[in-house]
């Protein structure tokens, strides 16, 4: 259990790091600004209490506006995220999947339930950040826009991460 911990705090602590120091300087004509940091929140336990998610999500985003200087942003938008995941898990779920126990991952829960489980989660994640972020719907298209974009972007790098860390 403890070793588990130290696990996920390691990639708390890596995911906000590559975020704050890599990824919020990649910004595309406005319009693609990936956000790996959800990585963490789609990669939790599936037994982990919906109290004990919810905490997690807000922190990790309070941690990523921190650095970022954005008042609650993703602090809002991470927390909706962990709101839904139970929901998105039992929606997405069949009698097929695993155990409880096995992780959420590629290796465990295959291509094709991974996927539909990010890009819900995910597009979930960014119209709740870009919207609040717009705090307005004058330019809903070009918010509509940048929050489809950064989903594919992110959605690729949440894939590629799948394949290039957890090899199991």
């Amino acid at each position: 259990m403890i070793k588990l911990f130290f696990r996920y705090l390691f990639m708390w602590v890596m995911l906000v790091l590559v975020q704050v120091l890599l990824l919020n300087h990649i910004q595309i004509s406005g319009f693609l600004n990936p956000y790996l940091y959800v990585l963490f929140i789609l990669l939790l336990p599936f037994e982990t209490p919906k109290y004990l998610l919810l905490i997690m999500g807000f922190i990790t985003g309070l941690s990523i506006d921190a650095f970022s200087n954005t008042p609650g942003i993703h602090a809002s938008a991470t927390t909706f995220m962990a709101f839904l995941r139970p929901y998105v898990i039992g929606v997405t779920s069949t009698r097929d999947t695993p155990d409880i126990n096995t992780p959420p991952r590629v290796s465990q829960m295959g291509l094709a339930w991974f996927f539909k489980y990010t890009v819900i989660l995910v597009v979930a994640h960014h119209l709740c950040l870009f919207f609040i972020d717009a705090f307005s719907l004058n330019g809903f298209l070009f918010t509509l826009l940048r929050c489809i974009l950064s989903s594919v972007f992110t959605i690729i790098l949440v894939i590629l991460s799948q394949f290039l860390i957890y090899k199991e």
